[in-house]
């Protein structure tokens, strides 16, 4: 069995291209293995989720030996038996996501005559939601301390003031907060604190005199990784038990243990308090100081730093680093040089983490770029020593996700099946990773927008003929609207599943006037713009567009600007131009630009055949999304392309989609 969880993660056995595009373009297996080889299972739709509502189509393919006997196919949703198909290829059933905001596993299975039974696993992920984010307030956290280091309460919102990038803020609230802790004891347990190690423990002990009894605590002993770490709790026996056990030895990362604050605070509630106890030599870290001030950003941790002199004492750049590390976080450091100032030390760092005040304001700049912000603090005593955040990080935009429809066409006397590893797809020449593949078997929204004008008179009984077998094939959910245009846009029935309206619609055809090819397609747009569903039109003329005695354009709109609305909306347009007088080059234009595709009958009886190609086509739409590489929602036109990489495979897009602009 093999599990998969997106286009990119598998397991068990894997085909390469050339056999799998062998096995797809013969219509049957390759045989890559003898008689007795084992047959494979593997999805290749869906892979990933799109948001669209309606059914979905879950395709297996099959790859087994010579003269051997697979049975049917039997599909599961959650461990639910959805559907079976008796023989295949393709081996397919529909399957309605009805919440794609919960995880699902699909399972496709086959149990050989005499043999193991065969499966493939794909999760789907539960659907994202990408909302725009605002920055709508900011919460930042202080300490005051007046000129003796003492900390300082009672301070209102008049004391304040904030500078947001050099730009004065208004504050919207201040005050003093006093919510439940974590404290985080990173401990310096290298070989250069030996000596030092029974005053460090009682150190460590004594802080926690000071803490209150909602207060957490945990203890990380520290040499180039992590040792056994305790905590969080609340319990003091458990926390002191933790600290009498460390011992030294070993080199020293104090960088490296820092930048995995995010990661040891992970789900730590309260107040972010990490307190370093260390010597300041570090012969191992591979990472910067800078690593290290982004991780305690990142761990929204305010750094205490007590420096204990080791073996060699304290090193001069050690000592630097340390400062800045504290300070960057809006915390303290601290370089005792006798013994007896630890619990003066300890009384400040517990002031300063209990005595804080919580401000609040609406930032003026209210762009949403992911950039850095500086904040800068002070009181109306210019005396006073005022410790934050030197600033936050606004709000990324969401990513940019693109979803394209298209067509997968083989060549004539060949079938295909496409899976997601069969696709590459470029966004302005920059490769891009489809995260979501599947068959777009949801219900369409359709227009069907019929030539009236007088040079159909002598085929209308064919037209008819021809229109009513189209409305016939569609799918039972497709919603149809029905358009009729000469001089003017006639919209017979707006979208319904209703057939005997389009029935009755196509059955008082009648042919008189100009050709107004323009505007209806423009009518055809406007009316879907409004659709929130996959959407198409076919059009069906026997000329071009001008009035009726034909000396002047039939409509009012303009080629160009029907261009220009096609790319607004996703909507492929399938033109059946009708005899020798139609303008090819324009439905051409038009089928090019939406990804749809033109057809040109040359005679009234190949109608229904090309109305056939027609939903042919709709039914051999795919479905592919990522992640695009350019998280500019700039509402730009993106140029997309779509490379089949299995030979004798046409594909056919809209090539391209319009980025998000907020």
């Amino acid at each position: 069995m093999s599990t998969r969880q997106g286009p990119g993660a598998r397991s068990g056995v894997v085909l390469t291209a050339a056999m799998l595009s062998g096995w797809l373009l013969s219509g049957g297996p390759r045989l890559a293995a003898g008689p007795d080889a084992a047959a494979t299972v593997r999805i290749t739709s869906p892979l990933g989720r799109t948001g669209l509502d309606g059914p979905i189509r879950i395709v297996a393919q099959v790859q087994r030996p010579e003269r051997l006997d697979v049975g049917p196919m039997k599909f599961y949703v959650d461990g639910q038996l959805v559907g079976a198909t008796e023989a295949g290829p393709p081996f397919a059933v529909e399957w309605t996501d009805a919440n794609p905001y919960e995880a699902r596993e699909i399972v496709a299975e086959i149990c050989p005559a005499e043999a193991e039974c065969v499966r493939d696993t794909v999760r789907l992920p539960p659907l994202e939601i990408l909302e725009v984010s605002q920055v709508s307030s900011v919460l930042v956290e202080a300490s005051v301390q007046d000129a003796t280091g003492r900390s300082v309460s009672g301070l209102t919102i008049a004391d304040f003031s904030l500078r947001e990038d050099d730009m004065e803020q208004t504050l919207d609230l201040v005050r003093s907060d006093t919510i439940p802790s974590t404290y985080t004891l990173l401990v310096d347990c290298s070989q250069s604190m030996a000596r030092r190690m029974e005053f460090v423990q009682l150190a460590a002990e004594r802080l926690l005199r000071h803490l209150r009894p909602d207060d957490q605590v945990i203890v990380a002993p520290f040499t180039k990784e992590f040792g056994t770490i305790t905590g969080p709790t609340t319990d003091r026996e458990t926390v002191t038990t933790a600290i009498r056990v460390t011992r030294s030895g070993g080199g020293t990362a104090v960088l490296d243990t820092v930048t995995r604050l995010p990661e040891l605070l992970n789900g730590a509630t309260g107040r972010q308090a990490v307190i370093l106890l260390t010597d300041g030599y570090d012969e191992h870290s591979r990472h910067t100081l800078e690593d290290a001030a982004r991780a305690a950003k990142a761990a929204q941790s305010t750094l205490f730093v007590v420096g204990i002199g080791g073996v060699a004492g304290i090193s001069i750049k050690g000592e630097r680093g340390l400062r800045a590390l504290a300070e960057q976080s809006g915390g303290r450091a601290f370089f005792p040089t006798r013994d007896e100032e630890l619990p003066r030390i300890h009384e400040l760092i517990a002031a300063d983490i209990q005595q804080r005040y919580l401000l609040g304001y609406t930032p003026s700049n209210q762009t949403v770029d992911g950039r850095w912000r500086r904040i800068a603090l002070t009181t109306a005593d210019v005396t006073q020593k005022v410790r934050t955040r030197p600033g936050y990080f606004a709000p990324k935009p969401p990513p940019v996700r693109a979803t394209l429809e298209f067509v997968v066409a083989a060549d004539a006397g060949h079938e295909v099946e496409v899976a997601a590893e069969d696709l590459q797809l470029f966004e302005d020449g920059v490769k891009q990773v489809v995260d979501t593949f599947h068959e777009a078997v949801a219900p369409l929204s359709l227009v069907l927008a019929m030539d009236a004008s007088g040079s159909m008179r002598l085929a209308t009984e064919a037209v008819k003929a021809a229109a009513k077998g189209f409305v016939e094939a569609l799918r039972p959910g497709d919603q149809l609207a029905l358009l009729l245009f000469a001089d003017n846009v006639v919209t017979v029935h707006d979208l319904t599943t209703n057939r005997e309206w389009t029935h009755k619609g196509v059955d008082e055809y009648r042919a008189a006037g100009g050709t107004a090819l323009n505007d209806a397609v423009m009518a055809a747009l406007a009316r879907l713009e409004r659709v929130e569903a996959r959407r198409a039109i076919v059009v069906m003329t026997d000329g071009r567009d001008e009035n009726n005695p034909g000396t002047a354009p039939g409509s009012r709109h303009t080629l160009a600007q029907v261009l220009e609305k096609t790319r607004e909306v996703d909507a492929a347009i399938y033109t059946i131009g009708l005899g020798p007088r139609v303008d090819a080059k324009t439905l051409s234009a038009l089928s090019a630009a939406s990804g749809g595709e033109s057809f040109f009958p040359q005679t009234t009886d190949m109608l229904l055949s090309e109305y056939q190609r027609v939903v042919d086509r709709l039914r051999r739409r795919y479905v592919a999304s990522y992640v695009s590489s350019n998280a500019l929602r700039d509402g730009q036109w993106r140029k997309v392309e779509i490379v089949a990489t299995i030979p004798r495979v046409a594909i056919t897009s809209r090539g391209g989609y319009f980025a998000p602009k907020d």
